[in-house]
């Protein structure tokens, strides 16, 4: 198949950097959100974003942010996705949110477009269900940054065809992005690992066994890592990661996914980390 015209859904942390990373990747995006205000600070965050890789950047012939921009229709209405081949989707990790998002879009979406569920934790066989292309949804769970991460978890769900993995398999290429296909399981294989670590890394800061910086140094000079948990956890945000864990839990009724009262009590008082300054450690904004 050939795509042209990409849609996104949701205008947050990743959301942003799909659409950026598709622009730049020479698709047409049709970015959705639900306010004109969300949609102009994403406008703001890819600017600064495609400005901060240029500068970087060993590369001649980056495209400016200008020209990145020009590739990329920020809209609230979902009828412009009547002609997307391809959709993103990136809202929050919260079910009912999902689903009504899926309905919506399975109806106004031509039939042979395929939608990828950038998810941390919820099940793709359960997306599919809810739309009339259950053999069209897969899993796509992109890192962040998007534009820096080259490898993408592709999920298959129950009913996803060898065709539409295909096609995705040659859509994250186009993206500059290797992929590697697991099969459904909640959390995937990702973040079932990287919750457990992330939230028993939480426990230890709540029971003081160890500061927010000291359990972080342990593992980047112990164990190599770039980044300790707990800057993970504010890099992806400390909601998604709440989020993810209630997910969890209640797809395997197991106690070891149960988040830890920090957690909750942090995203109860909007310490959501990087996305808002404030997290186990402080941003600028």
């Amino acid at each position: 198949m050939d795509i042209q015209i990409v849609g996104v859904i949701g205008a947050g942390v990743m959301g942003v950097g799909v659409a950026q990373n598709l622009a730049q990747s020479g698709f047409q995006v049709v970015l959705l959100d639900v306010t004109a205000e969300i949609l102009d600070r994403a406008r703001q965050e890819i600017t600064n974003n495609v400005r901060f890789q240029g500068f970087f950047s060993k590369e001649k012939n980056t495209l400016s942010p200008e020209q990145v921009l020009e590739r990329i229709l920020f809209t609230t209405e979902v009828q412009a996705l009547s002609k997307a081949d391809f959709v993103v989707e990136n809202v929050v990790e919260k079910w009912p949110v999902k689903q009504e998002v899926y309905a919506a879009i399975d109806a106004v979406c031509p039939p042979h477009c395929i939608f990828a569920a950038n998810t941390s934790a919820i099940s793709i066989t359960r997306i599919g269900s809810v739309t009339q292309r259950p053999d069209r949804v897969i899993g796509m769970h992109f890192m962040n940054p998007v534009p820096l991460k080259t490898m993408v978890e592709v999920i298959r769900g129950f009913h996803t065809s060898e065709q539409t993995i295909a096609t995705s398999r040659d859509f994250l290429s186009r993206m500059g992005k290797e992929c590697v296909v697991v099969n459904d399981s909640p959390g995937f294989v990702s973040n079932r690992v990287l919750m457990l670590t992330v939230n028993e890394a939480i426990f230890l800061v709540h029971e003081q066994v160890a500061k927010a910086d000291e359990v972080d140094r342990i593992f980047k000079n112990c164990f190599g890592h770039k980044m300790g948990p707990l800057e993970t956890a504010d890099l992806i945000g400390l909601d998604t990661i709440l989020y993810s864990l209630d997910v969890l839990y209640e797809s395997f009724n197991d106690s070891k996914f149960r988040p830890c009262p920090l957690l909750k009590k942090m995203v109860d008082a909007g310490l959501h980390g990087r996305k808002n300054g404030r997290g186990f450690y402080d941003y600028p904004i």
